[in-house]
């Protein structure tokens, strides 16, 4: 709850932020997160349990939980940051990959919101509404599909499942803005 609070409230600031830079330093900024992030997964897979994130104290938990839903959400504002929201939670928080992606998903349910709001707000402009619908429709059925192989796998191939769409996603991402 301490983190989904410190998240909103820095997804606005972020955003803000967002509309005094360049897109092309956003994207930039992107599509190179993406890029390492899937090769973090990939060269370290995130292995860590249950019975060690218990072992903080809680207000270890607490102060991380601020601190990282400060930086989350500036990310999640600025550029959109979902996979910011894993790193963050795996790497330092100490989340294992399930429990991770289960809390980034419901976070960002909540910051994807606030941050639309707050870009169309500051920018006046709508989003196409049959495309988002599509956007909406494709997510559902996709994200379904993920969670059936997600709650199957055992984490070292869920840790390099994830890490290959990261990195094609990244290598994509960086074929398309720097070979148009």
């Amino acid at each position: 709850v301490v983190m989904l609070c410190t998240v909103l409230v820095f997804t606005l600031f972020g955003s803000y932020i967002a509309s005094l830079v360049p897109n092309t330093t956003m994207g930039s900024f992107s599509v190179f997160m993406t890029l390492l992030l899937g090769i973090k997964f990939i060269v370290k897979p995130v292995m860590t349990t249950k019975e060690k994130q218990e072992e903080k104290s809680t207000r270890t938990k607490v102060i991380q939980s601020i601190l990282c839903g400060i930086v989350i959400g500036f990310i999640c504002g600025f550029i959109g940051g979902g996979m910011m929201m894993l790193l963050m939670l795996t790497s330092i928080l100490g989340y294992e990959l399930k429990t991770a992606v289960g809390t980034s998903v419901f976070i960002m349910a909540f910051t994807a919101f606030t941050g639309a709001v707050s870009h169309f707000s500051i920018s006046g402009g709508l989003p196409d509404v049959p495309a988002l619908v599509l956007c909406i429709l494709f997510t559902l059925i996709g994200a379904r599909v993920a969670a059936k192989f997600a709650n199957k796998a055992p984490a070292k191939t869920l840790n390099r499942a994830t890490g290959i769409v990261l990195s094609v996603l990244g290598i994509a991402m960086v074929a398309v803005k720097f070979f148009r």
